[in-house]
């Protein structure tokens, strides 16, 4: 934000380029006028609808600007350009008309398939097909903003009735989200070869989950409001362009695991995945009070997705469904292999049964009132930049008393 005004920037070190000033001081004129109009916006919508390949032209004027020699006048307009990350006032990227919420992650599938059906973790149609469902635009809320714990129905086994109450296992989801850059019509279809045309960047993303609120209402049709209360989202979106050193193969499926359909099915060599490094921590209230940093509780890779965003896209467009520009696509929770990798409280309590221990002694199952919950991702290979997504933040407030409007 500069001036009470929502302008774009890009992040370079400790500071923000700010391409709305960049344009009207004529710094960006030898691209297309749209493109120009674009860095002009307040949302990042207009530039994703302007395509990947004008991004990626956006992209490189920039760097030019800031590696090129230029004359003293324009030395003196990049110096006004640079804002300081500290003490920026950041806002959501992107306006976001719809948001579909995946379960990609098959260790996560897997861990919580244990929690509920111990003699069949997977259900018969994940291997084929890319599970997810439609969630809420509306609560998507950007990093920093508190979480109240939310409301609902529970009904723990021993118990003959359900009550009404606030949720006693709040839990956080570490997630990435994909927005669309430029959709497709209603009812044609997105090709798996042509999907990551369709994906402008990634974000960090956390699904704030009601635990006992969604053990109860689930079935038959999934999740609702065990999980509509709260979505929070970065305010830095990662460039598809800007991740292309770090793009890998998607891992191989194990063995005897069936091959994709052929309209989910990659081109051979495609490298599909992203080796981005993901964190979650936790500050609870009274590490704050005593000034303690924030603990580790998980690491993971985003390369251990077992469905690609492309296949995602192109699953999800396969009925017809058409994808608008900004729409956010997330990958569910995200965990890996490994212990220490899992991606949620529902994993590394064991659905509350095994509480841990903090390295202050407090013990934690799920989340309570104060503690706040901050993921980070970040791409580092030898010889290139770092690429960090930033942070996703959210600090658990109280329930706020059930009232009707």
């Amino acid at each position: 934000m500069q001036d009470g005004e929502s302008h774009l920037g890009v992040g370079i070190g400790d500071f923000i380029f700010d391409l709305h000033l960049a344009a009207g001081n004529g710094l960006l004129d030898a691209l297309d006028s749209a493109l120009r109009h674009a860095c002009t916006a307040p949302y990042l919508n207009p530039l994703m609808q302007c395509g990947n390949g004008a991004v990626s032209q956006l992209r490189r004027a920039v760097m030019l600007l800031m590696t090129e020699g230029t004359d003293a006048t324009q030395i003196k307009i990049l110096e006004k350009l640079l804002i300081p990350r500290e003490g920026a006032v950041l806002r959501k990227p992107v306006q976001v008309g719809n948001y579909t919420d995946f379960y990609a992650s098959i260790d996560h599938a897997t861990n919580v398939g244990r929690l509920f059906r111990p003699d069949q973790p997977l259900l018969p149609n994940y291997k084929f097909v890319p599970i997810g469902y439609h969630g809420r635009a509306s609560s998507l809320i950007l990093s920093g903003t508190p979480v109240s714990r939310p409301h609902g129905q529970t009904k723990p086994p021993s118990a003959d009735l359900p009550t009404f109450g606030a949720t006693k296992q709040l839990d956080y989801e570490l997630e990435v989200g994909v927005y669309v850059g430029t959709g497709n019509s209603l009812g044609h279809s997105i090709s798996i070869e042509s999907a990551e045309e369709h994906i402008f960047g990634i974000s960090l993303v956390n699904d704030w989950s009601a635990r006992d609120i969604q053990a109860w209402e689930y079935q038959p049709l999934g999740p609702f409001l065990g999980k509509s209360f709260a979505t929070s989202i970065s305010p830095w979106v990662v460039t598809m362009d800007a991740l292309a050193p770090f793009r890998v193969p998607l891992a191989p499926r194990p063995s005897g695991d069936p091959a994709p359909l052929p309209y989910l099915s990659s081109p051979a060599g495609a490298a599909a995945a992203i080796d981005l490094k993901l964190e979650v921590h936790l500050s609870t209230q009274a590490m704050r009070d005593s000034a303690q940093l924030p603990v580790q509780l998980s690491s993971g890779n985003l390369r251990s997705l077992y469905w690609s965003f492309a296949q995602m896209l192109a699953h999800h467009t396969s009925n017809g469904c058409n994808l608008l520009s900004g729409d956010l696509i997330a990958s569910g929770t995200l965990s890996g292999p490994e212990e220490g990798s899992q991606g949620s409280l529902l994993e590394i309590s064991h659905r509350g049964t095994t509480p841990f221990k903090l390295a202050n002694g407090e013990i934690r199952s799920f989340l309570q009132d104060g503690d706040e919950v901050i993921l980070r991702g970040f791409c580092e290979l030898p010889g290139l930049p770092r690429i960090g997504l930033g942070e996703c933040r959210g600090i658990i407030a109280p329930p706020i008393a059930h009232t009707h409007e």
